[in-house]
Parts: C-alpha cells; sequence; structure tokens
C-alpha cells in the first residue's frame, strides 16, 4: 500500500468517525422518541393483547369476529365490523355455484355449472372488484353501505342435493341484539337463489324504516365468440307493475330515474344469459346505468341499479336472483314475466314470433333434429302457408309482362314529356285489362313483416348457441371463411361470412329471374340489384344461423317460381287479357280503392296544368 491510498482510507475512517459522534441523538431526544413510540404503540394496540376474539352466537353457530383496540373505531356504527379479512362461501346445486363473499355478504360470482363460453371455459357470470351489493343507508350523521363492511357466516359450503333445499345466514353485526341477516336459500335444482334482507333491532337506528336503499352493479364478462354482437344485446332490462318491459340503449352509455312507477324486478342481461333481481314486494324508486369501456376486451359492460325496495310488515325484503339463459322456455317458467327479457321485435312482429314462428319451432325441436335441419323444416313450412301469396305475386307480375308491348305503344304515343298524361293512359289500359298493377307488390308486403320477424327471432334464439351445422360451428354468430385486418370504413369488419356471401349470391340471381318474371327495366332493373351488396356488409356479422334461413328462403323461392311456370301461360293471360278488354265497363271488376284515388289525383294534376 502506497503514501496515498494509506492517507486516503485514513481520512474516510476519521470522516465516517465524526459523523457517527456528531450526528448522534442526545439522551433528550432519545426519550422524546420512546414516548412517541409507546403513544403510538397504545393507538395501534400493539402492546400485550393483539386479536382478542369476540364471538358472536346466532342460530347455534358460532362465528370469531375480529377486532381491535381503537376505541373509535368500536364505537363508530358497525366498527367491529370495518375491518377482517374476506372469505368465500360455495353454495351449489346441479345447475349453479354460487360464491358469497364475508365482505359485503354479497354474491361474488356465478358460475352456471352446464354452460361454457364459447372457447369451452367454465361459464361465470360476474366476478372481481367492479362487482358491487349493498344496502345504503344512515346511522345518526354518519352514511352505512354495507358493502364494504365484513359479514359473519352461519355456515361453510353447501352442496345441495338434487330434491332438498338449503339456506346459509351472513349476518352484519351493530350489537349483540341488533344486526341484519341476508339469508340466502337455494334449492337442489334451479336457477334461482332466494335472498332474505332481514334488519333486526334497528328500527330507530335506519333512517326511513319502511324502504331500504340497495345500490347493486356488476361487471359482466364476455361469454360469446364476437364482443361486439354480444355487446349489442346486452343492457339494463326493468320491469313494472303495469306489465311493461323496457330497457337502456343497447347501442351506447345510458342512464334513467324511474320515480312514477313501481317495479318488479330489474335484470342486468347479456345476449345470451342474465342476473335478475325479482322484488316481491316491490321497487318504489330506480336508478339504472349501462357504461361500455371500448378498451376491455374481458367484460362486456358494466351496469348498475340504485334501488328503493319496500319493506313487508315485520321489515324484511324478499328478494330472488335468476342466474340463467336467456332461453325462452325457460324464462317463462320462472314466472315474473322474466320471458321479456328475449326481445322478439315490436309490434306486430313480436306477436309474429310469439305466436306463430317460437310455437312451430319448439314443435320442431321435439324430433331432436340438427338445428341446420330445423331451419330447414320451418322455412319450408313458412314457404307452403305463403304459397298461395307468392303464386298471386307471380301471376300479376306476369300480367304485367304481356301488357309490356302495349304499355311500350302508349309510352311513344304520349311521349315522356307528360307523366301525367301518360300514367292516366296506363291506368286506362289496367282497368280495360282486369290488371291491378300492385298485384305483384301486395302479396311481397304482405311477407315483409314475416321477414323481419325473422331478423330479430334468428339472434335471439338461446338455442342456437354453440349448435354446429356443415361448415359453421355455431349458428348463433357469424362463419369466417376468411379473415384479415380490421378495416376502418366498413365498421371494423374483420372477416367474411360464408353463408352470408352464399346468401348474397343467392338473392343476386333470384333478383335477375324476377326481373325476368316481370319485365322491369330501367332504374328499377339495377336498384334490385343494390340491395342485396348492402345486405352483404350489413349481415356479414350477423348469426350464420339468420343467413342460412334467408338462403334457404330464397332457394325455396327459385323452387316455387320455376313450378309456378307451368302453371301460367302467357298466351292464356294475354288472350284473357283481350277478352276483358271487349268486356262492357260495367261487367269488369270494380276498381279498387287505389286505383280511384290514382285516377283522382291523375285528374287533378290535369286541370291544374290546364289552368
Amino acid at each position: 500500500m502506497d503514501k496515498n491510498t494509506f492517507t486516503g482510507l485514513f481520512l474516510i475512517m476519521a470522516i465516517i468517525a465524526g459523523s457517527v459522534y456528531f450526528l448522534k441523538p442526545s439522551e433528550a431526544q432519545l426519550k422524546k422518541d420512546a414516548l412517541f413510540q409507546h403513544q403510538d404503540s397504545l393507538k395501534k394496540g400493539l402492546l400485550g393483547k393483539v386479536n382478542t376474539p369476540v364471538t358472536a352466537k346466532f342460530d347455534t353457530a358460532k362465528a370469531a369476529v375480529k377486532t381491535v383496540a381503537d376505541s373509535a373505531t368500536l364505537k363508530s356504527p358497525f366498527g367491529a365490523a370495518s375491518v377482517g379479512s374476506e372469505k368465500l362461501i360455495t353454495i351449489e346445486n346441479q345447475e349453479l355455484l354460487v360464491k358469497l363473499s364475508t365482505k359485503g355478504g354479497k354474491v361474488a360470482s356465478v358460475e352456471l355449472k352446464n354452460y361454457k363460453t364459447f372457447d369451452k371455459k367454465p361459464l361465470v357470470l360476474f366476478s372481481g372488484d367492479k362487482d358491487h351489493f349493498g344496502l345504503n343507508f344512515n346511522v345518526g350523521d354518519k352514511k352505512i353501505n354495507t358493502d364494504e363492511y365484513y359479514f359473519n357466516p352461519s355456515a361453510a359450503d353447501l352442496k345441495v342435493a338434487e330434491k332438498d333445499s338449503a339456506s346459509i345466514t351472513l349476518r352484519l353485526s351493530y350489537s349483540p341484539t341488533q344486526y341484519i341477516d341476508y339469508i340466502y336459500s337455494l334449492k337442489g335444482t334451479g336457477f334461482k337463489l332466494g335472498l332474505t334482507i332481514k334488519p333486526t333491532g334497528l328500527d330507530g337506528v335506519i333512517a326511513n324504516s319502511s324502504s331500504l336503499n340497495l345500490n347493486w352493479a356488476a361487471s359482466l364478462h364476455k361469454q360469446e365468440k364476437d364482443m361486439k354482437q354480444e355487446r349489442q344485446y346486452s343492457t339494463v332490462y326493468y320491469y313494472n307493475t303495469e306489465n311493461t318491459v323496457d330497457w337502456l340503449n343497447e347501442n351506447k352509455d345510458d342512464s334513467k330515474e324511474v320515480s312514477d312507477k313501481k317495479m318488479t324486478w330489474v335484470a342486468f342481461k347479456q345476449h345470451f344469459f342474465s342476473n335478475a333481481l325479482i322484488a316481491k314486494n316491490g321497487i318504489s324508486k330506480s336508478s339504472f346505468g349501462v357504461v361500455t369501456d371500448v378498451a376491455d376486451t374481458t367484460d362486456v359492460k358494466q351496469m348498475k341499479a340504485d334501488l328503493t325496495l319496500v319493506r313487508s310488515s315485520d321489515g324484511s325484503v324478499p328478494l330472488v336472483f335468476y342466474f340463467g339463459p336467456n332461453r325462452y322456455k325457460t324464462l317463462e317458467q320462472q314466472g315474473s314475466d322474466l320471458n321479456k327479457l328475449v326481445n322478439l321485435g315490436w309490434g306486430p312482429l313480436k306477436y309474429i314470433n310469439q305466436f306463430a314462428v317460437l310455437p312451430v319451432f319448439n314443435f320442431l325441436k321435439q324430433f331432436n333434429w340438427n338445428y341446420g335441419l330445423i331451419i330447414l323444416v320451418l322455412t319450408i313450412v313458412l314457404k307452403l302457408v305463403l304459397s298461395p301469396l307468392t303464386y298471386k305475386s307471380y301471376l300479376s307480375m306476369a300480367k304485367m309482362r304481356v301488357l309490356k308491348p302495349e304499355m311500350d305503344e302508349i309510352k311513344t304515343k304520349v311521349g315522356e314529356d307528360n307523366p301525367t298524361l301518360l300514367q292516366q293512359e296506363y291506368l286506362k289500359l289496367y282497368k280495360k285489362a282486369g290488371v291491378n298493377p300492385l298485384g305483384g307488390c301486395l302479396p311481397l308486403l304482405i311477407q315483409m313483416p314475416i321477414v323481419i320477424a325473422f331478423f330479430k327471432f334468428f339472434p335471439s334464439l338461446f338455442e342456437l348457441r354453440g349448435e354446429s351445422f356443415l361448415w359453421m360451428h355455431d349458428l348463433s354468430t357469424y362463419d369466417s371463411v376468411i379473415k384479415f385486418a380490421p378495416i376502418a370504413l366498413v365498421g371494423g369488419v374483420d372477416h367474411i361470412s360464408l353463408m352470408c356471401l352464399l346468401m348474397t349470391i343467392s338473392t343476386l340471381i333470384y333478383t335477375y329471374f324476377n326481373n325476368q318474371i316481370s319485365g322491369a327495366t330501367g332504374q328499377m332493373k339495377y336498384i334490385g340489384y343494390i340491395t342485396p351488396l348492402i345486405f352483404l356488409f350489413t349481415l356479414n356479422s350477423y348469426p350464420s344461423g339468420l343467413n342460412y334461413y334467408y338462403f334457404l328462403a330464397n332457394m325455396l323461392t327459385f323452387l316455387q317460381q320455376y313450378l309456378i311456370k307451368f302453371m301460367v301461360d302467357d298466351k292464356k293471360i294475354h288472350a284473357q287479357i283481350q277478352e276483358n278488354k271487349k268486356k262492357p265497363e260495367d261487367t269488369k271488376k270494380k276498381k279498387s280503392g287505389f286505383q280511384a284515388r290514382m285516377e283522382e289525383m291523375m285528374r287533378n294534376q290535369q286541370q291544374a296544368k290546364k289552368s
């Protein structure tokens, strides 16, 4: 070691020694710090008896209540229950596996045991920190939300046998004789979980004892392949005592307050599954909300409901949860009009689906056929029922086609400069020939509500979920034959559905042959080709079962028109028209109201022109 190194080490050691000596605390400071540590340990309960257990007994069950030596906490309302550790208690039957949390006494998660997600994982409706279920009330000047407090369970995990029923109580204690019980009950089968909220000895403590305010919120997990489609059919539904169901907007964030009507139930509805809360005494006031986090790829939507629950004469609040599928028949069996969670359309569309399509579908389902075959038979039945209208439409278009040469002569004679006169001459021709120009359109218009009804029926049909047919692995969602990067210009489309493509091609072919039958020319000839191309992009992400139905409908229409073609002879139609022209005016068929109004309008326009 040279001289410079030795000198450096000596100076460093001298500096360290000097720092320790000069910077050490004085005796007075050490005494002061010791006093502060002693006082702080008293506050935190660290001297001696740290976790002294307090036992609460109820229903012959023993539960330990963890307390701390913080007098301020113990003296606050429900102070002893403000600290603790969360425990999960499982209660299950053949359909449900429910986990109850001692924190908040709430349902922490629900698994439907007989169903899987689209990727074959356990189907858990909700779970996590975003879910809340708590009573809100005031004790003196302090606001209480039971979701933040720890309950004591009366039993451990329960598995309910098929023909049995069981219950478990979670208690939030205010004092040994004052508490709130959450009594959960479950039968051996079914999708219902009973909950009775029963406050005891708290009438003088909880303000506004005639009702209880409940805050319920849940973030619903993704269950289906297409998140966009699942969000499109997920929102908050609610049902009032006037037998009217309503819901929040499905396509954007929405909220609503209802104070003028008493509610019966509220449901957090997803596309194919629902979490419904039925209040037996009713809900006097409600506030609902739904929010979508578009960046979230695991949860569909966040939903909430603030409810004012009506209490029974004994102060309790009887409730029932429904955790299950949105299958129409299953919901109908639950009572309380829960089947109205399935949106079958509006106005006449709802009645077509409910009283015509659904009964036929359920009848065919009894044969245990593949759902692709059921849709085929359903389409055939529908086409047979509507075949008289199809025949009438074809016959009317054939008559117009036969009249076209005469209409072209009138057009050449009158010219296109006077459209009013041209239409008048056309009407005279129709009248002489005994032809209704709208005869081909009216049957199609009558069929349109049924076509639109299916547009609502198939996307809401739970039975198609997970069912495969041919290359379609799931009839309740799209079949993607080609995948590519999302295209922003067409709404983020990232695939091509083969069934939708086949449906579009068949519609284009149908349009071509329909133009041949009707003799359409000009703009009318090409307008029919635009609509199928629009549907290609619109229906590309819709259920393959829906596109499969439209494809079948087109193919069966081809077959019908092919058969009808042998029954309709253009020469006979032409001869009949010529005979009609020879008949006196009074022996001809009475003109329709439309024709009379059209003629009147033409006369008025002609007179206005002359004046």
